[in-house]
């Protein structure tokens, strides 16, 4: 369980830089499909500024998933990884109920089974 467990923190890191990815650098048309948002709104100044700053949100979480593995494996680093994916799954519940339907499976279904699996895993 606890091979599991670290190898569902790193695909939570890695997905929220992809994340990151598409708010940052994508097209506005890329950007607009995967998050269910109309293009005008997408190429509008304020709608890039926003997607650059949540771009910047995800990054750092996925980097912080990432960074767990530099830290020693002990009973705080398990929390504090449990935390990030708590982080998650507060975060897409918001985003499925506010944006898009698809977060919920996005980010909350891989949130909650790797919540799951890091309670089986201590």
């Amino acid at each position: 369980m606890t091979i599991l467990f670290l190898i569902l923190i790193g695909l939570l890191g890695v997905l929220h830089l992809g994340i990151m990815g598409l708010e940052l650098w994508a097209a506005p048309q890329t950007q607009a499909e995967a998050f269910a948002m109309p293009l005008a709104f997408v190429k509008q100044a304020p709608a890039r500024t926003a997607l650059m700053n949540q771009g910047i949100y995800n990054g750092a979480l996925g980097a912080m998933f990432l960074f767990t593995f530099l830290l020693a494996d002990n009973p705080t680093t398990w929390l504090v990884r449990m935390a990030l994916a708590g982080f998650v799954l507060v975060v897409g519940l918001v985003g499925g109920f506010t944006a898009t339907k698809k977060i919920f499976l996005i980010q909350c279904l891989p949130a909650v089974i790797t919540l799951l699996i890091g309670v089986l895993a201590r």
